[in-house]
C-alpha cells in the first residue's frame, strides 16, 4: 500500500485503495506523505472522518513517525491539526461583541452572576478562554452545550478578519492556521475538506489530499452542502437584524416569516416532487426581503458603525444568517424549475419532536456531490482515497461513481487496489445467514426471530453486538430478551455511547444492542466480542426523501435505481457492521445475519460481495456448535 501510494503522490495521479483493519494504513499513507513533503511537494492534507482518528493521527501515529523520520528526511518534518474557526474562542466575541440570539439577563449585570444554566457555562468559558493556549473546544473538559459555545465563538464568514481585529494578533484560530500552513502534513476533517472544495480557499495550498474513511466522502459532502429554513432560523435572523436595519427593511423580514412558519407547520412531511403554490410565494418572498435587508445593514454598517470591531462583528453575524436564507430560499424555488427528471436538487419538510414542541425544517440537497468533487478536488490535485471498505460487490465502480472518479472523464483517471487484510477470514470468522426464518416486516419481531437470536447469544455466552435497523428495534429486542438472558444485555440510549461501549468491552458476558452509530467506529478486539448480529439488511427507508429522489434520477437516466442506491448504501452499512467482528489477529467469531434475503434473493450474491471472505453456513445448529466451541476456548 505505501508504494502505491507513493506512485499516486509522486506522479500525481489518483488512488483507491481497500485495506482491511488491522493493515496499518495510516502509516503506509504518512510514511510517503511524509517523503513528498520533505521533498518540498507539502503540505498533503490528510482528511478524516472522526475525532478519534484525528487523534490517533496526531498523538500517536505522526509523532512516532516523526521522530524516527527525521535522520533520513534530513530534518524532523511539522505536522499540525486544522479545524474550522467555529472550534476555536473568538476573543472578540469573548471581549464585547454581542452575544447570539439577543440573549437578555443572562448574566446577573451588577455581580455578573450567572442567572441561568447557560449563563453559568459561558461564564466557565470565560474564565477558560483566559487560561487555555488553543481555545480549541476539542480541549475543553468537561465539554458545553453548542447553544453556549455559540456565544464565545464565530463562523469564518462571521469573523470580522484579522487586520481589522483588535485581537488579531493573538487569535487561537489565525494561530492555528498559521500552524498549518508551516507544517508539512496538515490533518483535518471531510466537513472542512468539503467546505474548501464548495467554498474554495480555507485550508493552507495544496496539491495532495488522503482521504481516510473514504466511504463516508459523499455523505459528508452533501451535508455540507445541504441548506436548511427553519422559522426559528428566520426568528433568530430577524432578531439579529433588528439593531441595524431600518425598519421598514426589518419589518419585511419578519412579515415574511410570519407567512412561512405556519405553512411549514401544516404542510406534510417528506419529499416534495410540486412546489405548493404558497410555500412557492413565501419562500420567494423571504429570499427577497432577506436580500433588502442585506442591502440595507450594509450601507448602515458602513455610514454608521465606523470601526468598532464588537458592532462589526455582531452586523457580519446577523448579514451572514440573512445570506444563507436568502440562498437557500432562492434554491429551494429555483429546483422546481426543472423537469422532475433534470433535477439536481431534492427538497423536503422534515419534523423532529422535541418535548413539547414541533420543530419543522425544510431542507434542500444536491442529489449528487460527484461532479464537484470531480471539478473542485480531482481535477486540482492528486487524491489517495482509503478505507477498509470500498469495494461493493467486488468493485471499486459504485463509490468511484459517487466521488465523480469517472474513467473517461477529464481529469478524473484513477486506479483502484485492494491490498488485502492481514486476517484469515475464512479461518477465523463465519458468515450465517438465517435462511429458514420468515423475511422482516414492519410489525415487530416473531417469536421464531427471537427465539433465534436468544438461541445464538446463549450459545457465544454472550459476548454479543446487536447491530439494529433502528432504535424501536434495538428497544423491542432488549426488551423481550433481557430478563430471559443470563448474561447482562444493554442497549443503546441506557447511557452514553461512549461508556456503553466501555462497559461491553470490560465485562466479557455482556452484551450490547444498538442502531447506526454501532455499525461503524466500534472497535473491540478480544474475546467481549465473539457475535456480531444484524437483524435486516439495512436498506434506506423507502420515503427517505434524498435516497428515494437519487432512485428516481438514477432510474430516469435508464439505470438501476434499486442496485445503484438502494443496495449500494445496504452493501457499505453491511461491510462496516461485519467489520466490528475481527480487530486483532487472535479474534475469531460469527456475523449472524438473521434476514434470509442475504441468500434468497438476486441481489444478495452482490451484497455478500461486499463483506469480509469469512466461510459461509445457513445452518444454524453448525453456527451455535462454533459458538460454544469458542466460549469453552
Amino acid at each position: 500500500m505505501a508504494q502505491a501510494v507513493w506512485s499516486a503522490m509522486a506522479d500525481g495521479q489518483h488512488l483507491a485503495v481497500q485495506a482491511g483493519t488491522g493493515t496499518g494504513k495510516s502509516l503506509a499513507y504518512l510514511v510517503p506523505a511524509l517523503r513528498i513533503a520533505a521533498d518540498g511537494r507539502g503540505p498533503v492534507i490528510v482528511s478524516t472522518a472522526t475525532i478519534a482518528l484525528q487523534r490517533q493521527l496526531v498523538e500517536r501515529d505522526l509523532p512516532r513517525l516523526t521522530d524516527t523520520l527525521s535522520v533520513p528526511l534530513g530534518r524532523a518534518p511539522r505536522f499540525a491539526i486544522f479545524k474550522g474557526r467555529g472550534n476555536y474562542a473568538c476573543k472578540n466575541r469573548i471581549g464585547g461583541a454581542a452575544s447570539d440570539d439577543g440573549q437578555d439577563g443572562l448574566f446577573d449585570q451588577d455581580a455578573f452572576e450567572p442567572a441561568t444554566p447557560l449563563g453559568q457555562q459561558v461564564k466557565r468559558l470565560h474564565e477558560w478562554a483566559n487560561d487555555t493556549e488553543s481555545g480549541d473546544r476539542d480541549e475543553l473538559v468537561p465539554g458545553v452545550t453548542d447553544q453556549a459555545w455559540r456565544q464565545v465563538s464565530v463562523t469564518a464568514r462571521e469573523c470580522v478578519g484579522a487586520s481589522r481585529c483588535p485581537f488579531g494578533s493573538d487569535c487561537f484560530s489565525e494561530n492555528a492556521r498559521q500552524k498549518a500552513a508551516e507544517a508539512d502534513i496538515v490533518v483535518t476533517n471531510h466537513a472542512l475538506l468539503a467546505i474548501d472544495a464548495l467554498v474554495d480557499g480555507v485550508l493552507p495550498g495544496h496539491d495532495i489530499v488522503v482521504v481516510d474513511a473514504a466511504h463516508e466522502l459523499v455523505d459528508r459532502v452533501t451535508s455540507v452542502a445541504t441548506g436548511e429554513i427553519s422559522a426559528t432560523a428566520i426568528d433568530v435572523a430577524a432578531r439579529r437584524a433588528a439593531n441595524f436595519a431600518p425598519d421598514t427593511a426589518h419589518g419585511r423580514l419578519t412579515e415574511a416569516g410570519n407567512a412561512l412558519s405556519p405553512l411549514l407547520t401544516s404542510l406534510p412531511a417528506g419529499r416534495m416532487d410540486e412546489l405548493d403554490i404558497h410555500l412557492g410565494a413565501a419562500l420567494t418572498e423571504l429570499g427577497e426581503a432577506a436580500r433588502s435587508c442585506v442591502a440595507e445593514m450594509r450601507a448602515h454598517v458602513k455610514k454608521e458603525l465606523g470601526e468598532d470591531p464588537a458592532q462589526q462583528g455582531a452586523a457580519q453575524t446577523a448579514i451572514v444568517g440573512l445570506e444563507d436564507l436568502a440562498v437557500t430560499a432562492e434554491r429551494a424555488v429555483g429546483s422546481f424549475e426543472f423537469y422532475l427528471e433534470e433535477r439536481d436538487e431534492v427538497m423536503w419538510l422534515e419534523r423532529y419532536e422535541t418535548g413539547v414542541q414541533t420543530t419543522a425544517q425544510l431542507k434542500v440537497a444536491p442529489l449528487e456531490v460527484g461532479e464537484v468533487l470531480a471539478e473542485s478536488l480531482f481535477a486540482e490535485r492528486s487524491v489517495v482515497l482509503t478505507s477498509a471498505t470500498l469495494t461493493l460487490g467486488g468493485s471499486f465502480e459504485p463509490l468511484a461513481q459517487q466521488w465523480g472518479l469517472d474513467p473517461g472523464g477529464m481529469g478524473t483517471e484513477w486506479e483502484g487496489l485492494d491490498v488485502g487484510s492481514p486476517f484469515n477470514h475464512g479461518r477465523s470468522g463465519i458468515l450465517y445467514v438465517a435462511r429458514h426464518l420468515q423475511p422482516p416486516g414492519r410489525d415487530g419481531y416473531s417469536d421464531e426471530y427471537l427465539e433465534e437470536l436468544w438461541e445464538l447469544i446463549q450459545a457465544a455466552g454472550g459476548r454479543t453486538l446487536g447491530l439494529f435497523s433502528s432504535m424501536r428495534a434495538a428497544k423491542q429486542a432488549t426488551a423481550a430478551l433481557r430478563d430471559s438472558l443470563k448474561v447482562p444485555l444493554l442497549c443503546q440510549g441506557d447511557d452514553a455511547t461512549g461508556l456503553l461501549v466501555k462497559q461491553f468491552a470490560e465485562d466479557e458476558a455482556t452484551c450490547l444492542f444498538g442502531t447506526l452509530s454501532l455499525w461503524q467506529g466500534v472497535d473491540v478486539p478480544g474475546p467481549s466480542l465473539r457475535l456480531v448480529v444484524i437483524d435486516r439488511i439495512p436498506f434506506p427507508r423507502p420515503d427517505d426523501p434524498l435516497q428515494s429522489a437519487r432512485t428516481r434520477a438514477a432510474e430516469a437516466r435508464g439505470g438501476n435505481g434499486f442496485m445503484e442506491v438502494s443496495a449500494t448504501h445496504a452493501a457499505l452499512l453491511l461491510a462496516q457492521g461485519a467489520g466490528r467482528l475481527l480487530r486483532s489477529m487472535d479474534d475469531k467469531g460469527v456475523v449472524a445475519v438473521l434476514d434470509p434475503r442475504l441468500v434468497t434473493k438476486r441481489y444478495g450474491e452482490f451484497l455478500r460481495a461486499s463483506l469480509p471472505p469469512f466461510w459461509q453456513t445457513t445452518d444454524p445448529e453448525v453456527v451455535r456448535g462454533a459458538l460454544r466451541r469458542l466460549g469453552g476456548a
